[in-house]
């Protein structure tokens, strides 16, 4: 990875607080370069809460004062990272919905046995090509393994997958944080203040 580039890795339960300090850190990294703050939404508008959970972050978004280049990308990073400069900071929310969005983009796709391993490496190498293009990237996941899996098949893959993505992405970062009921503990690196 660029010396120049920041991987910051942001998980947390449904509900925790992430996506909010996830802001508040890209504004504080903003706030240290000259270019552009860009808000990857990964989510689809599928039902009303979904619904209702995309406006919530995008009303928090306009009432931050900061101005976010929002690009709704549900799945497919790779042309993205061609518009960003050394100077933007990016925030991609969320990892998790991104998976779920690649995972299921066919019926029973998940079930090829190659599957597994091709979509690991595709988010990570698309992840990667936006890490080098832009000064800092702030990536939030939920920690869904807190949750009991059962023993389907569709879930244990999908379980196994994000797991692998979580720690190839954490060995990588330079940061890390774990929030909980909206207060966020770093995990891993210095921080910032």
């Amino acid at each position: 990875m660029d010396k120049q580039s920041t991987l910051i890795f942001i998980s947390g339960g449904a509900r925790s607080g992430k996506s909010h300090f996830a802001e508040i850190l890209a504004g504080k990294w903003f706030e240290m370069t000259s270019g552009q703050l860009h808000y990857v939404a990964a989510g689809m508008p599928s039902d009303e809460e979904m619904e209702d959970r995309i406006l919530r972050h995008k009303q928090d978004r306009e009432y931050s004062g900061l101005h976010w280049r929002t690009w709704e990308i549900p799945r497919n990073l790779s042309p993205f990272s061609s518009v960003l400069t050394k100077n933007d900071i990016v925030l991609l929310d969320c990892l998790t919905t991104l998976l779920n969005n690649e995972f299921f983009q066919e019926e029973d796709l998940w079930k090829d046995k190659d599957f597994p391993e091709m979509i690991y490496f595709k988010i990570l190498s698309e992840i990667r090509q936006v890490v080098r293009q832009a000064r800092a990237t702030l990536i939030v996941s939920n920690e869904v393994h807190w949750e009991p899996i059962g023993d389907h098949g569709l879930v244990l893959s999908y379980s196994r997958i994000l797991g692998l993505l979580h720690q190839a992405l954490v060995k990588e970062c330079d940061e890390a944080y774990l929030v909980e009921v909206g207060i966020p503990i770093l995990m891993k690196g210095e921080g910032i203040s």
